[in-house]
């Protein structure tokens, strides 16, 4: 069975329900994930994904910020969330399907501006949370999981537009890069995305502050779907929904999309 996952932050689920209509009815992924839903979860339009087909759902929320969520029209039943860095946040969700397949949703902190823990209590927070997904993986080392989401770190050179102009700006510094390679070694994933298209320019995210985000094209790719080694020769094919952020007022990021045989 050919089982597609997305990956979409979608920067208010209840600004952009339409948005993801569109999205569910044109690319019919199987399951969705979506991050920065802000809201809680009692407010959120889950009902009208229901009515696409997408009856199952596991959803953490906040008023104003964070919040995860996963659409599936294929049977599934929540596993859980972790609390990273026991602050509360929305942050973590899992889904585990009927062949036993877990689908893990997660939104690491953007990271604030200045990347210095010491004078950036937000960048601080950015680097413990990814501390202890490493530990996380680490203890307890993942089998037949696709992680998502978007993780706020642009890991390669080619994953942004100008290596040297961001190399010090938060997203793509090598504190954030190393810290990452953790987190994957720990669990053993593979970046499924990079595993069909290894070489070149891929971006998810491009600024609002961008005149022409298009034509300017000065894009990061933050969000990502990785695989653990059972499950990466399942992968089929992966890309990114570039056009979705050129729709009628688009999240800043586009959703990625990735199809296993499972």
């Amino acid at each position: 069975m050919t089982v597609t996952i997305a990956s979409w932050n979608i920067n208010s689920l209840r600004l952009r329900a339409g948005l993801v209509e569109r999205f569910l009815r044109e690319a019919a992924p199987d399951i969705l994930c979506l991050q920065e839903t802000k809201s809680p979860v009692e407010k959120l339009p889950l009902e009208r994904f229901e009515t696409l087909g997408y009856r199952w759902n596991a959803a953490r929320g906040q008023k104003g910020y964070n919040g995860v969520v996963i659409l599936s029209r294929l049977p599934a039943e929540a596993d859980g969330h972790h609390d990273f860095c026991g602050m509360g946040d929305a942050r973590h969700v899992a889904i585990r399907l009927a062949n036993g397949v877990v689908v893990e949703n997660f939104y690491v902190p953007a990271g604030g501006d200045e990347p210095d823990p010491a004078a950036n209590p937000k960048f601080d927070h950015k680097l413990r949370f990814l501390r202890e997904m490493r530990d996380r993986f680490s203890a307890a080392p993942p089998r037949r999981t696709v992680l998502v989401g978007d993780l706020n770190i642009a890991p390669r050179e080619d994953d942004v537009w100008s290596h040297r102009q961001l190399v010090n700006v938060v997203s793509h510094t090598p504190i954030e890069v190393e810290h990452l390679a953790a987190v994957m070694e720990a669990g053993g994933w593979h970046d499924v995305v990079r595993s069909h298209q290894p070489e070149g320019q891929l971006y998810s995210w491009w600024s609002y502050r961008a005149r022409d985000w298009d034509a300017s094209d000065r894009g990061r790719r933050l969000d990502h779907i990785w695989a653990t080694p059972d499950l990466i020769g399942h992968a089929r094919d992966s890309r990114i929904l570039r056009e979705a952020r050129g729709w009628e007022q688009p999240s800043d990021h586009a959703p990625v999309l990735a199809s296993f045989e499972i």
